[in-house]
């Protein structure tokens, strides 16, 4: 079973045909129009992760399926996709257009910290509801990443990125946010964002055999070389929530994909995310989901 869309699928599969510069650079970027990609006759977007970051303006009743939710636009939105996180989008009515980039996390090697950005965090809002004045904005905006791309401007792929920066902070402009990252101290953000890279460094979980090696605040704390309290307040600042709180929505956000997305059993996914014992696993997801990993493996898979 596949568990990750690779940029060559996506090419091979979806496009046709790969571009030979897609081996040779060191990062990818390339922006297509979503009308290409919709109607009766296109191949449908799998269940899965994709190995590359993807920027969406959909226009047209929608439901996207991401990690363990699903979300409906109703007129248009923006889609921020990462690679930790599964996901996959099905239109509801045929009125569909729009515009998408996708790139890759070496695209964005030393210019700027995309990660950081909620957008593309596994706990943040990927789906932003646009106004209709908003979409437009943003058209123009994906129609220069295409006179770019074609252009032979020297420092065409410079321009591209600040285009794409220029889309994540209009998304941002326009969400609610009740608790900025960027109004603490320096140090506090600091240790938050390392505490996340590390925790997002643990996944995808794509084989039985990979295990995650941190479990417990204290795990990540040593790891860090700061006191336990010290990162429980720093998170508590920026996120408002404790470390133990941050783990376990994300070993149980994994949990929710692995049992969507494979056909491992439950005894595999239990030691996978960490737990020696299944009665653990079992119970664990239950208080936080309120049903059994079986219960929800056999009503939630799409």
């Amino acid at each position: 079973m596949k568990l990750t869309e690779t940029l060559e699928d996506f090419y091979t599969i979806k496009v046709n045909g790969m571009p030979e510069n897609l081996r040779k650079e060191i990062g990818h970027f390339n922006v297509f129009k979503l009308d290409d990609f919709v109607g009766n006759t296109c191949k449908p977007f799998p269940y899965t992760r994709k190995d590359f970051y993807k920027i969406s303006l959909i226009i047209g009743k929608n439901k996207v399926h991401y990690a363990d939710k699903i979300v409906e636009i109703e007129d248009q939105a923006l889609f921020f996709a990462n690679p930790q996180i599964p996901y996959n989008w099905e239109q509801i009515d045929e009125n569909q257009t729009g515009f998408f980039c996708i790139f890759t996390d070496a695209f964005f090697s030393q210019y700027g910290h995309l990660k950081e950005y909620p957008l593309f965090q596994p706990g943040g809002n990927p789906i932003v509801p646009i106004s209709r004045e908003l979409a437009e904005s943003l058209k123009v905006v994906y129609l220069k990443m295409f006179d770019e791309i074609n252009s032979d401007y020297a420092f065409k792929y410079d321009v591209l990125r600040n285009l794409v920066f220029e889309i994540i902070h209009l998304a941002l402009k326009t969400q609610t946010v009740t608790t900025s990252l960027y109004s603490k101290s320096n140090a506090t953000i600091r240790i938050s964002s390392l505490f996340l890279e590390l925790l997002e460094r643990q996944f995808p979980i794509e084989s039985i055999s990979q295990q995650v090696n941190f479990r417990s605040p204290s795990d990540y704390a040593s790891q860090l070389n700061v006191h336990v309290n010290h990162l429980n307040k720093a998170l508590k600042e920026t996120t408002g929530k404790t470390t133990s709180q941050i783990i376990s929505e994300r070993i149980v956000q994994e949990a929710m994909i692995l049992l969507k997305q494979t056909n491992w059993n439950i005894n595999e996914i239990a030691w996978c995310l960490g737990f020696e014992e299944l009665s653990h696993f079992i119970n664990f997801f239950k208080k936080n989901v309120q049903v059994s990993p079986k219960t929800y493996r056999v009503t939630e898979i799409v």
